[in-house]
């Protein structure tokens, strides 16, 4: 029998609106009103300078480890932004820009990132999940949520954020699997940050692209540039727009670069090059957007030094609130209780650990 040859799509976009000297591709440029674009404006400052903010409180040792979100808000926020209150937004753990625009509050970050369960809580009327520390495990729960509302009926979509790491991953390989199959209403955003901790895209896959990966699954792929906020919203906005129009799910690819540590508990240096670095810093989401609305008339140098006033006066706002109302919450050491009927040895070995680094970090609290 003769070899036949079958068709199938092979080609992925790469799609880029305003470059990292903020150039705009005038014919890309999307249709956003001016109250979304100065709004997408505050948030990119308000998680840029909440994150600086949460890295010096865990250097004090007001917080534990967290996950610094530095040089990736476009890549969140562009796409988030598209969703309505009734959709799904389902996080990784490197999200806080996306949760903070869904309507999560500072001081439940920081609650958390202290340890207190009681800043995982999720209001009744935010349709967000809670973040997902195993990588990639949040990939299945959105695609049930996406064919929950597709079970339903409605036109309400889901959308989930994962790294490059998690398409590692067996989760990320079933969700996009069952979203092409059932036509699942589901956004998928890959931020690419180009290193799963310290593993480079370059020994996680010999593919090409990562957005390529859609079409195994049946579904469209996109890549965008990450650290442009105008290409992420034009992609999502098709994404969404297809979704609710039961036209099924969307892989898009965010190239983008984390500036800082993968967490605190982190040391980069041993793995990349400061070169690499300063050559993302030269392409940093924030800066080429203040030009771009600059460059229309809507913000000024003023405006943008009075913005970053305001927004520092909120995270200030919110680490008082978070750190009186810690007063009243339950001592960390209970987290070794409930989880079973008699502590096994392992577990009464690191309460007691825990319970002597406390004491010590109160003694040196009480001198200095």
């Amino acid at each position: 029998m003769p070899r036949n040859t079958i068709n199938i799509p092979d080609k992925i976009e790469y799609l880029s609106i305003l470059n990292e000297k903020g150039e705009l591709d005038a014919g890309l440029e999307p249709d956003i009103p001016e109250e979304l674009l100065l709004k997408l404006h505050r948030a990119l400052l308000l998680s840029r300078k909440f994150d600086e903010r949460l890295l010096n409180l865990q250097r004090q040792g007001r917080i534990g480890t967290f996950p610094p979100i530095n040089g990736q808000e476009a890549a969140q926020l562009g796409a988030v932004a598209l969703l309505r209150p009734s959709d799904w937004m389902v996080p990784a753990f490197r999200e806080t820009a996306a949760e903070i625009w869904r309507g999560r509050s500072l001081e439940s970050v920081i609650i958390y990132n202290n340890g207190y369960s009681e800043g995982a809580e999720i209001p009744q009327d935010l349709n967000n999940l809670p973040i997902s520390v195993p990588v990639g495990s949040q990939i299945l729960h959105a695609v049930g949520l996406g064919w929950a509302a597709k079970y339903r009926q409605t036109d309400d979509v889901a959308m989930t954020f994962f790294g490059d790491g998690a398409t590692s991953e067996g989760d990320f390989h079933e969700g996009l699997n069952f979203a092409g199959v059932f036509q699942a209403p589901v956004i998928f955003v890959c931020q690419n940050n180009h290193w799963a901790i310290s593993l480079p895209v370059a020994k996680q896959t010999r593919s090409k692209t990562l957005a390529q990966k859609a079409l195994a699954y049946g579904m469209p792929g996109i890549q965008v540039d990450g650290n442009d906020i105008l290409a992420v919203y034009a992609a999502a906005k098709e994404a969404v727009d297809r979704a609710r129009a039961d036209q099924g799910p969307t892989l898009i690819e965010c190239v983008t670069y984390r500036m800082a540590v993968h967490t605190t508990a982190d040391d980069p240096k041993r793995y990349r090059t400061e070169k690499e670095v300063d050559k993302w810093r030269k392409r940093d989401p924030i800066v080429r957007f203040q030009k771009y609305l600059v460059d229309k008339g809507l913000l000024s140098e003023d405006k943008i030094a009075g913005i970053e006033s305001e927004v520092l006066e909120v995270i200030q706002a919110a680490v008082d609130g978070a750190e009186e109302k810690m007063k009243a919450l339950g001592d960390p050491i209970d987290m070794f209780e409930h989880a079973y009927a008699e502590m096994p040895a392992y577990l009464k070995e690191q309460k007691e650990a825990f319970v002597t680094e406390v004491a010590e970090m109160t003694e040196e609290g009480d001198h200095g």
